[in-house]
């Protein structure tokens, strides 16, 4: 890998990279010779190994920007966006991102949990923003998924959830028993 490649990299926004991003900025065509340049950078401390196969800039990288790596497509959601957004009030050190299988994993110290959605529901971008290098859902997004993977849930704070906008990312779920359940928490909000 030419330094000119790993510069280009170190220059961009993203603080999280793949063995695949570094392969493509820098043009290598010899996978094993670039797997010895990698370990060279990382060696002299200009590469940060998190774990097999993706890196970063620094230690002081977006660990948010990590889940979305790890497992690709993947966005962050459940607990991580409803605690955020005060509609669960319990503390979560992992962090919960939606893909398309589930895993639970340790990372560089931190524990992040892949919870498995279907990739109709995954690859909709409905509810679903980016922020920077990651993409995360709204708490709509977020409050769904939940309640699609758990037949009863307990939330702490309805009160912030926009109905509206659930009833109009519901359509992608494409899943009757759940439709039920948001009402039933639509209701319960407006009697509380």
């Amino acid at each position: 890998m030419e330094k000119a490649g790993l510069f280009s990299i170190l220059r961009g926004g993203n603080t999280v990279f793949t063995f695949k991003d570094i392969l493509l900025a820098s043009g290598e065509t010899n996978a094993p010779l670039l797997k010895r340049r990698i370990s060279y950078y990382v060696k002299h401390d200009e590469l940060y190994p998190i774990r097999r196969g993706i890196y970063a800039k620094s230690e002081d990288y977006d660990r948010l920007e990590l889940a979305n790596r790890i497992f690709t497509p993947s966005y962050i959601s459940f607990e991580t966006v409803l605690a955020k957004a005060g509609v669960v009030f319990q503390h979560y050190d992992q962090i919960f991102a939606a893909s398309y299988l589930s895993r639970e994993l340790a990372c560089d110290g931190r524990k992040y949990v892949f919870r498995r959605i279907k990739d109709t529901v995954l690859t909709n971008t409905l509810g679903v923003e980016r922020k920077g290098n990651y993409f995360i859902a709204s708490k709509e997004r977020a409050f769904l998924d939940t309640i699609y993977l758990n037949k009863a849930y307990h939330f702490d704070n309805l009160s912030s959830i926009d109905w509206d906008k659930c009833f109009e990312i519901l359509a992608i779920y494409d899943n009757e028993a759940m439709a039920r359940r948001l009402r039933s928490y639509d209701r319960l909000s407006k009697h509380a």
